[in-house]
Order: C-alpha cells, then sequence, then structure tokens
C-alpha cells in the first residue's frame, strides 16, 4: 500500500454506454486479463464489474456499468440503478460509444442522464479500427453540439489504439490519493462471481438468439482437491422456460458438453490450475421479474 502520497493520484471511474460500445473489451484491454464477459448481445453485463489499473504514479478503479436501456422487466430496472448509482461515486465519467453509429434516441438518453454531473464527463469514441480517419471530426461535432465534453478520446479497445493516451488524460484529472489495491490485484470481484460470468459468456456465444438474457448462472461449489492442483467446480444454468433447457442442453447434451469445455478453459487460465467442471440446467419461471430470484442468482440492490 502507499504510505506517502508524493505525488500519487488515484481515483474511481465509471464506463458507460449503450450495449455494446465495447465497455468489457475496454475494460479487459486495460486490466490484461479477462474480467467482464464479452458478447454482441445487449446487456451482457448485469453487476458492476471493477477493474484495476496500477502504475508507478497511480491507481485507477474502473467501473463497468451495465450498458443502459430502457428497463423491462425488474432484472433491467436493477441494471439501470447499478449504472446511475455509479455517476455519484467516481472523480471521471467515461461516454463510451461506438463510433461507426449515428447518435439515436439511446445515446441522447444517456446524454440527459450524465449531463449535470460533478465529474468530468469524457466522451470515447470507440471501434475507430472501423471507420475511415476522414469521418471521426463529424463524430465529435455530433456528439459535441449534444453536450460539452470534458475530453474526446477515439480508441479502438480491440486493437488498443489511443488507449494509453485515455488512460494519461484520465490520470491527469485524479485527485492525489491513496493506493486503494494492492499492485498486483486486477479486480475486487471473488474468483466465484467471474467463473459464473465466464460460463454465462459461452453460454450467449453458443446459443445466439435462441437465449437471449433469461439466463443466470449459480455456483454450487468450488473445491480444491486434496494433494492435487485440480479444482472441482459444480454449476447450475438457469433459465426460464423448459424449451430454453432443452436448447441449452442440446442434442444428446451435445451443446452443454460444448459449453463446459469452452468454460473450463478460460477458468483454468483464470485459476493456473486443472477444473472439473460440472454442469446442470435448471428452470426457473420468470426469474428476471422476481426479486427473490435477482437476490438469490447474485443481484443484490443494496450492494450498489
Amino acid at each position: 500500500m502507499q504510505e506517502e502520497n508524493n505525488g500519487y493520484r488515484s481515483g474511481f471511474i465509471s464506463i458507460i454506454g449503450r450495449p455494446n460500445a465495447g465497455k468489457s473489451t475496454f475494460l479487459n484491454r486495460i486490466v490484461g486479463q479477462k474480467i467482464a464477459i464479452m458478447s454482441d448481445k445487449p446487456q451482457t453485463t448485469r453487476n458492476k464489474i471493477q477493474g484495476v489499473v496500477t502504475l508507478e504514479d497511480s491507481q485507477m478503479v474502473f467501473i463497468d456499468t451495465p450498458g443502459i436501456n430502457q428497463p423491462k422487466n425488474k432484472l433491467g430496472d436493477f441494471m439501470q440503478k447499478v449504472a446511475k448509482n455509479t455517476f455519484r461515486e467516481v472523480d471521471v465519467l467515461l461516454f463510451m460509444v461506438d463510433a461507426t453509429e449515428r447518435i439515436g434516441k439511446q445515446e441522447r438518453y444517456i446524454i440527459d442522464m450524465i449531463r449535470g454531473t460533478e465529474a468530468p464527463v469524457f466522451l470515447v469514441m470507440n471501434k475507430i479500427d472501423q471507420l475511415h480517419p476522414d469521418q471521426l471530426p463529424k463524430v465529435i461535432d455530433m456528439y459535441k453540439s449534444e453536450l460539452d465534453f470534458a475530453e474526446a478520446v477515439p480508441i479502438s479497445a480491440l486493437e488498443g489504439n489511443n488507449v494509453d493516451q485515455l488512460l494519461e488524460k484520465i490520470k491527469a484529472r485524479l485527485p492525489e490519493g491513496p493506493q486503494y489495491y494492492p499492485a498486483d490485484q486486477v479486480t475486487d470481484h471473488p474468483e466465484r462471481f467471474i467463473i459464473s460470468e465466464l460460463i454465462r459468456e459461452k453460454v450467449l456465444h453458443l446459443t445466439r438468439e435462441e437465449i437471449p438474457h433469461s439466463i443466470a448462472v449459480v455456483i454450487e461449489k468450488i473445491a480444491r482437491e486434496e494433494g492435487s492442483d485440480k479444482v472441482n467446480i459444480q454449476a447450475t444454468i438457469m433459465v426460464e422456460r423448459d424449451s430454453q433447457k432443452g436448447i441449452v442442453i442440446g442434442k444428446r447434451g451435445a451443446l452443454l458438453k460444448e459449453i463446459g469445455t469452452r468454460a473450463r478453459q478460460d477458468i483454468e487460465m483464470l485459476l493456473g490450475s486443472k477444473v472439473f467442471l460440472e454442469l446442470w440446467v435448471k428452470v426457473q419461471k420468470d426469474w428476471r421479474n422476481k426479486a427473490i430470484h435477482l437476490r438469490d442468482f447474485g443481484f443484490r440492490e443494496d450492494e450498489y
């Protein structure tokens, strides 16, 4: 931990934006490993995920919030509250947008939400690797006509373009402060949470449009075999309908086996150990609209 400031800067940075703007890709890049799951489906991130970047002269704690959309159920309400609650906690607010798309109703909805916040708001234009450089000034002007941003920074979270420059601009806005986390810590989430998210990511990837957001993953058991480096993990994939259960399991269990194989590989990288992963699928009807199930599955509003 940092004993004296000596000009050391630290602070909290919230990343907000539409679903699929690339927030999780950005977070994984800056911390150097996967802590947030990625998918081309909206609302992949459900909880407030913190990533920690520690440099010689500073520490930045990033909060990747759920993509902001008009909520359609209790889960959606929960996700919106998580995103909004971060606004008053942070030193810098990053509004990440897809630079390849025109500004629309959802972007203006977010701009209205952040208008008047005390923290400086950065416009982060992501996916510039897919954009002709001549188009960039138009994108900047389009957003600046809506809000007077403290900074406008074009990046590619996927390729890494301008990411270091963005970090430098963020650091310049942070107050002097302590080192909140050990230098080698990249997230404040326990391994159990990250493991459940890695499994959920594989379900989203492999089921495509058939299982949108009606899944949750509950880790039932994590145990290390005595005298061995192997970790035994048991997890249940929760769905809302019997038909979804059949889709996740697949013909003769083939899809569930593939989910397990892909998830196990990521979990082994996370833990640095061999993993034996057992997966089950259970139906819990309409869980996204029942507060008791949201709490059971880890969506606890009082934590935010």
